[in-house]
């Protein structure tokens, strides 16, 4: 683990992660397709582990009952995921891979919402490649 930065396309937004992972997974949910254009790739990270200025850019939006999903109100970068139901606070974040400054040394770990993934493309590898069922179990 190690420190890492990043941000929005405009610079509005910037962050510092502490102790940050060095993997990273892919979402082929349907709202993730819808967010991110295709398939969302992120990586979670802990409230404690992240420093972030230029809040007053933020903007949110509740995707769903239980998530809501941050952009810059500036450029419209995506920037992170957050779970808004009580049970699962204190509220981590799964940050955007392409917010990260330097993406150098990450490794691709995991695929979730197999079930929904278009057809049209497909990930190399032996990673796991979990369902919606069996990645939120």
């Amino acid at each position: 683990m190690t420190e890492r930065s990043g941000g929005c396309l405009c610079g509005a937004v910037r962050f510092t992660l502490r102790d940050a992972p060095e993997s990273f997974g892919a979402c082929h949910c349907t709202i993730c397709q819808r967010i991110s254009g295709g398939v969302n790739l992120s990586f979670n990270v802990e409230a404690a582990q992240i420093e972030i200025t230029g809040l007053d850019a933020v903007r949110s939006y509740r995707s769903s009952e239980w998530a809501e999903r941050s952009f810059c109100g500036t450029c419209g970068a995506n920037l992170w995921y957050r779970s808004v139901t009580p049970s699962d606070a204190p509220h981590g974040y799964s940050i955007a891979f392409g917010a990260l400054d330097d993406k150098s040394g990450m490794v691709f770990a995991k695929e979730i919402c197999v079930e929904t993934k278009p057809a049209a493309y497909a990930f190399a590898g032996t990673h796991p490649r979990l369902t919606s069922e069996e990645a939120f179990a």
